[in-house]
């Protein structure tokens, strides 16, 4: 279509100016045969007159033709602009569809492609693939990566945590790289496994390529899925969200802003999740903001800025927040069902707890033996059990030395029936138990025990960060439950709500240094983000 118009153009001014210039000033060699000078000034004002004559003549038409040129052009870019264009509004407590266009056009998603990446390095936290501590090394393919980035330099090692966080917050796309490599070995590799969890957690129309999310061919989401995927990491790993509501975090080289602080610092409620540009996405949101007891999730691809983004999406929310009834039960999404790799493509259901366990096999007997019944097992060894009792009563049993252990292996192997066959008849019980029998004759003095407890105090000691929540009664939730989880570390620790711009912090004070990072450690371990708070607030 450029082309084309270009060449009309070129075309235009070839025939109906230059040529007819040069056509018209043929003529003007008969009057060079003038001597005087006035004749010669006589013959150049003619050329000039007849030149702009004939560009008076052409203006017009040129400019009618290059406003037609240009309104065809801008209209077809708008045309194409509002067909990047998607949007959806979902109740996140029930995941009902409030409101959509173009959700399934599957477009250039950006840096929400970033989504997933932390999905997936959540979930390999969980598994204990690879913890928060694990200091990852910094491959070139990584540091040359385009910005926005943290500057990460290849060969330098940083710990798991701080990739974390520059992904989420900053949007970095070394760190993104680096956590694809981290986590997969190569980004290729981790991709792939992006594709797995996507069509795991029901994103049927996407396609990764990339950790970052940097245009390539093929690489594609919607904003149906992307509004899955939102969803899926605030019911799935509570534990991190907070990382998406952060105006800035601490990344180890710097500290890093959020980069969509505007929107959650301009819209009641908002805490979270994710922004993402390129030209060819346009700019892109997934987010949440709860009010109430209702969450709504939205999603807008394709806006002409972020500005616009914003407008778009606070738009939606109310939208949604209208919609959306007052009171709904939470239906939390089921577990990820992973395809297995190979030919049989099973559904493999993989769940944070283990709800039924197996039932352990029968032990094995000797050889020849006939296996006893489970019952029968149980009623013997109760039987054997109220024997021992009351032998030990009447004083009719001799202590009996331990075994002497070989010391030829840990685990002693069975050379005896499992099961118990013919057990004797219960015996009658007497009439009375002497029960000072079976008591020892002397009582073992109790061992001392030092407890030290922290101080409650909160004053300028250290302490450790837990989150931060949208209101004080979550912040308060969180800390008591983690207080009954983490007995060992934080018994007598103050727990402490501060407000701060944009939420509510959950913090644990009074512990020395050592004991900020023993709890931390311990709550990593667990999947928990944990930060210390040095004396200076740090």
């Amino acid at each position: 279509m450029l082309r084309c118009c270009v060449n009309v153009t070129a075309k235009l001014l070839e025939i109906e100016h230059f040529s007819e210039i040069d056509q018209r000033a043929r003529l003007i060699p008969k009057h060079n045969n003038l001597t005087l000078k006035t004749g010669r000034d006589e013959a150049d004002r003619g050329i000039i007159a007849m030149t702009t004559s004939i560009r008076g003549r052409n203006a017009l038409a040129l400019s009618v033709f290059l406003l037609l040129f240009f309104g065809i052009l801008f209209g077809t870019s708008l045309r194409a602009s509002a067909a990047q264009y998607a949007a959806m509004v979902m109740d996140a407590r029930t995941g009902e569809v409030l409101h959509s266009r173009n959700a399934d056009t599957r477009l250039h998603p950006a840096s929400l492609t970033k989504m997933m990446t932390l999905y997936v390095a959540f979930e390999a936290v969980r598994k204990g693939e690879i913890g928060l501590d694990t200091k990852v090394r910094i491959s070139k393919k990584a540091a040359n990566e385009v910005p926005s980035k943290l500057g990460l330099r290849a060969g330098q090692t940083i710990e798991f945590r701080y990739l974390i966080r520059a992904a989420s917050v900053k949007s970095a796309n070394d760190a993104a790289t680096a956590i694809g490599e981290a986590v997969s070995g190569s980004e290729a590799k981790f991709a792939r496994r992006m594709n797995r969890t996507a069509k795991a957690i029901g994103m049927t129309r996407t396609t990764f390529k990339n950790a970052h999310g940097l245009t390539e061919s093929g690489h594609l989401s919607t904003a149906r899925d992307m509004t899955i995927l939102g969803r899926r990491l605030f019911y799935d790993y509570p534990e991190y969200y907070n990382l998406f509501s952060r105006r800035s975090t601490d990344a180890k080289i710097r500290t890093v802003a959020n980069t969509n602080r505007k929107f959650l610092a301009a819209y009641k409620g908002a805490d979270g999740i994710k922004t993402g540009y390129t030209r060819a996405a346009g700019s892109n949101l997934v987010a949440s903001a709860e009010r109430g007891n209702v969450r709504i999730i939205t999603t807008v691809f394709g806006a002409s800025s972020s500005a616009a983004r914003n407008k778009r999406v606070a738009e939606l929310m109310d939208m949604g927040f209208d919609r959306a009834p007052r009171h709904a039960a939470v239906k939390k999404p089921a577990a990820p069902r992973y395809a297995e790799v190979g030919s049989s493509a099973k559904t493999i259901r993989v769940s944070s707890a283990v709800k039924n366990s197996l039932r352990p096999l029968r032990r094995p007997g000797v050889p020849g033996s006939a296996a006893t019944p489970v019952g029968a097992v149980q009623t013997a060894a109760m039987q054997s059990g109220i024997e021992a009792a009351i032998a030990i009563a009447a004083g009719t049993v001799t202590p009996v030395k331990a075994a002497v252990r070989t010391g030829h292996s840990n685990l002693d192997v069975a050379t005896s029936p499992a099961g118990i066959a013919n057990s004797p008849a219960p015996k009658a019980r007497p009439r009375k138990l002497d029960f000072a029998a079976a008591r020892p004759q002397t009582q073992p003095a109790a061992e001392r025990v030092v407890v030290s407890r922290v101080s409650t105090s909160g004053g300028s000691r250290w302490g450790i960060n837990i989150g931060r929540y949208t209101s004080r009664f979550k912040a308060e939730r969180v800390l008591l439950k983690t207080a009954l989880a983490e007995m060992a570390t934080l018994d007598g620790a103050l727990r402490k709500v501060s407000q701060k711009k944009g939420g509510f912090e959950a913090n644990f004070l009074g512990l020395s240094e050592d004991q900020a990072a023993l709890a931390c450690r311990r709550l990593e371990a667990r999947g928990t983000e944990c930060t210390p708070i040095s004396p200076t607030g740090s």
